[in-house]
């Protein structure tokens, strides 16, 4: 019987996961800025600058998840951790410190490129040194401390905001919230951020890394600090069986991911990914004012709805983290698909013939509860053990590529669908989306829950002449 070092594996998957902390934090915390800020680089009569200013950290997400598995084979999971550390600090002092609104840009710019690094390595980090029993769970703590990141934003935000006459839609230039309250949301980041870039000097570089580079008396190590030596050597001796499959195989690059071999997982990879995105979700968050102000509500009722938002996800996202390992990952992603895809309609019908008030909060909650207990943290985890050892790091940053463009699209085209087909046919759209993804992960997603990520490689891609195989296609 293995008896496994619990208190060492969540500690350095915890530690890991403080990636997914600022991630989350930096990712919302524009939202709950966004009425202040607007008003002071005088951008409220501008779609177009609106738009840019949300979607901007989006398009360094790209950069730094295009660049992050390169770095993660080259230099390996624990510096690049360090690295992305460091960009978010720079990130959360920079955004606040600017007076125009070129570099505030910029600084969200950079702020991407640190989420970008962050949201695929985390997870990919914690999936390789968890054991597969409880892999499913240990990922899901990335999510969860996403969720943690974005209910602190949004309780950060609500909190230093200064309250606000009743029926307040459009704050004073002159207000402090406007000239200095902004400023200070960005800011907190930056205390979460020097915790994040001390802790990960302490833990342990991947040892799937370091068996891959040769390093195995390392890697052993590690095992056997993480399940003892019995748990050690059959791990190590998997890999190695592993690598003894693919020793013909091309080494990682894009043209081998690409190839035959492991083309219809990269594709359910993409798809999981992009999905997660489309599926409309994340417009509840960085488009709350809007939501919340056609249910309704004026300024001070949308900053507590989104806080209320915010706990609701929390809630949710714990249920889901002892839900991936039991129910099964096919299952969740099923079930939230046809969830939203119903919420959705209803919420945009509902649009459609102005219903305001409490009902309409009651749908936004069902559609963060529905999101956090299924397609939230399940695409991490998917994403993070779908692809075999030689090719995961490139493999997860490209599907973060895909998973980022997708997030891009989603929030860069909202203002434009809700001035152009209201708040009831944007909601229409995503319902329609979810029911489409629904379908397809019907017949093309495999069940992964409960099996060592050599035990999917084998199963999911054939390294003889055939074309790539998975035993649940």
């Amino acid at each position: 019987m293995i008896k496994f070092n619990q208190k060492f594996i969540y500690f350095i998957s915890l530690v890991s996961a403080m990636g997914g902390l600022l991630f989350g934090y930096d990712w919302v915390v524009i939202g709950g800025a966004k009425p202040f800020y607007e008003v002071f680089f005088g951008i409220t009569d501008s779609p177009a600058s609106q738009g840019i200013a949300m979607s901007i950290a989006l398009v360094g997400c790209l950069i730094g998840a295009m660049v992050a598995g390169k770095l993660a084979d080259a230099l390996g999971r624990k510096p690049l951790l360090i690295i992305s550390a460091a960009i978010f600090l720079i990130s959360a002092y920079g955004t606040g410190a600017f007076d125009t609104f070129n570099p505030f840009l910029a600084m969200r710019f950079v702020g991407g490129i640190a989420i970008g690094i962050a949201s695929g390595l985390s997870p990919m980090y914690i999936a390789e040194i968890s054991p597969s029993h409880v892999r499913g769970k240990l990922v899901s703590l990335n999510q969860l401390t996403i969720v943690l990141g974005i209910l602190g934003a949004q309780i950060v935000n609500m909190l230093i905001a200064e309250p606000m006459p009743a029926g307040t839609l459009l704050p004073s230039p002159d207000s402090w919230n406007v000239q200095m309250g902004w400023r200070w949301m960005f800011w907190a980041e930056a205390f979460p951020a020097i915790a994040f870039l001390f802790l990960a000097f302490f833990i342990p570089e991947s040892p799937r890394w370091l068996a891959m580079n040769g390093r195995t008396t390392e890697a052993v190590k590690i095992l056997s600090e993480i399940g003892g030596d019995t748990y050690a050597s059959d791990e190590l001796s998997a890999f190695l069986e592993s690598e003894q499959r693919v020793r013909n195989l091309p080494q990682a690059s894009m043209s081998a991911l690409v190839s035959h071999r492991y083309r219809n997982i990269l594709t359910i990879g993409i798809v999981i990914a992009v999905f997660q995105q489309w599926c409309g979700t994340n417009v509840i968050f960085n488009y709350a004012q809007e939501i919340f102000s056609n249910a309704g509500y004026d300024l001070s009722g949308m900053l507590f709805n989104i806080v209320l938002t915010g706990i609701t996800n929390l809630i949710f996202t714990i249920l889901a983290i002892y839900a991936v390992d039991r129910i099964g990952r096919k299952k969740l992603v099923l079930s939230g698909a046809a969830g939203l895809a119903v919420i959705y309609f209803i919420l945009g019908t509902c649009y459609k013939i102005h219903v305001t008030g409490f009902f309409m909060i009651i749908l936004v909650v069902a559609a963060i509860a529905c999101y956090a207990m299924t397609l939230g943290p399940v695409t991490w985890v998917l994403i993070a053990e779908l692809f075999p050892n030689r090719i995961r790091a490139i493999a997860v940053a490209t599907c973060t590529f895909a998973l980022w463009t997708g997030s891009f699209t989603l929030t860069y085209t909202f203002p434009f669908l809700n001035s152009l087909l209201g708040s009831y046919g944007t909601f229409w759209i995503y319902a329609i989306i979810c029911a489409a993804g629904g379908l397809f992960f019907t017949f093309h997603l495999p069940e992964t829950k409960g099996k060592r990520l050599e035990e999917l490689e084998k199963e999911l891609i054939q390294t003889g002449d055939d074309e790539i195989i998975s035993t649940d296609f």
